[in-house]
């Protein structure tokens, strides 16, 4: 049976997680989990699944569950979620959590040995040559938890990486994908968190639809697969359908398919290398008719090329753009700024920064929190 530490175990990719242990009790076992402040959610995840270490953001919160589940340990605070994923009873680490702040506790992971299934992107954005290094060193697997690099890493077993002449990231279009840029100049939060074939988080939803998620993603695979930017290529595909491909350069693509549910990533990366029975809608293409792709327009996705220019200059330049989005993303959502000046503070942050080249883990904090007073100071002024 293998032993799971969930990272954010309220957030989306959080629930479906405890659904695939829910649907697999001989397989898997929630051993450790840590939540924010949705202490009612805690409380339910203890009683179904019976851990025995829970995180949660406050001291207050932790003293109130300790008295009533003695029998459990208890943690908080940053540290608590440090504690979480290296669980010694633990031997895979789910990284659910939104942010930066999942990146000191998968590197503590690393070093004690824990398979991670990875679906915190800003852990690989913002230092992706650390947590590689780490893992290679440590001979530790980082499982995809995203569609798309997990499609990517299911076309690629059996194969050489030698022959591979490209990926293929394809991207929904979130929201506004049928909208001109003069059409976004006045659209709402309840607009944009409207996503067409997912069900994510509000800041998932946000970065969707302005193409940042997609964004992220390049440099995830970046670093997962070891390719350069100019073999990461991104498609526009309606349906989220195809999750992503892999062209080879004898001109075969091998593409992974599936229904939009996050539960199946989740669970390749769970029970890697077998493969369970899953209870969830079935791929009918026939009934579906039709699949379509667009080129993606990299002036009207502004976000994906700002992102596609954070990684290949390198260095701390995506943690600016992973810090500068979050603050931007969170200002659009609380009503203070417009749509697309989103991508107006990203630009402005990534071009008064001098970039880091191999940026130290304390450099990588301190680039962070730099940029989202610089982003605070943008909105005040």
């Amino acid at each position: 049976m293998k032993k799971i530490s969930l990272m954010g175990a309220s957030g989306s990719i959080g629930t479906q997680t405890l659904d695939i242990i829910r649907q697999h009790p001989d397989e898997f076992q929630l051993v450790a989990f840590s939540v924010g402040k949705n202490i009612h959610f805690a409380r339910q995840v203890i009683n179904e699944f019976h851990p025995e270490l829970v995180s949660v953001l406050e001291k207050s919160s932790m003293e109130m569950l300790k008295a009533e589940f003695p029998s459990i340990s208890f943690t908080y605070g940053q540290l608590g979620l440090t504690e979480v994923a290296v669980y010694n009873k633990a031997n895979i680490l789910v990284n659910a959590v939104l942010g930066r702040v999942g990146l000191e506790p998968t590197l503590q992971a690393i070093e004690e040995r824990k398979t991670i299934a990875i679906a915190n992107k800003e852990t690989l954005v913002t230092a992706g040559h650390l947590v590689m290094e780490s893992a290679k060193n440590y001979g530790v697997d980082l499982l995809p938890v995203d569609s798309e690099h997990s499609a990517i890493f299911q076309a690629l077993q059996g194969e050489n990486a030698k022959n591979i002449d490209r990926l293929i990231l394809t991207a929904s279009g979130g929201s506004f994908r049928d909208y001109s840029r003069a059409d976004l100049e006045a659209v709402t939060v309840e607009q944009a968190l409207n996503h067409p074939n997912w069900s994510m988080g509000a800041k998932i939803t946000i970065d969707s639809a302005t193409m940042m998620n997609k964004g992220l993603e390049v440099i995830e695979a970046h670093w997962l697969f070891s390719l350069p930017y100019d073999k990461i290529d991104c498609l526009l595909h309606n349906e989220s359908i195809i999750h992503s491909m892999v062209e080879f350069h004898d001109s075969s693509v091998i593409a992974q398919l599936g229904t939009p549910d996050m539960r199946v990533p989740i669970q390749y990366a769970l029970s890697y290398p077998d493969r369970l029975p899953l209870k969830n809608k079935r791929l009918d293409l026939a009934k579906i008719g039709q699949l379509h792709f667009k080129e993606m327009d990299y002036d009207r996705f502004r976000c994906l090329a700002l992102a596609y220019q954070a990684g290949k200059e390198g260095g701390s330049m995506p943690a600016v753009l992973n810090a500068a989005n979050e603050a931007a993303v969170a200002a659009f959502l609380e009503g203070k700024i417009s749509f697309l000046k989103i991508e107006e503070l990203i630009e402005q942050a990534l071009t008064r920064h001098s970039c880091i080249k191999a940026p130290t883990l304390s450099e990588i904090q301190e680039v962070d929190e730099e940029t989202r007073a610089y982003i605070y100071s943008l909105l005040s002024s």
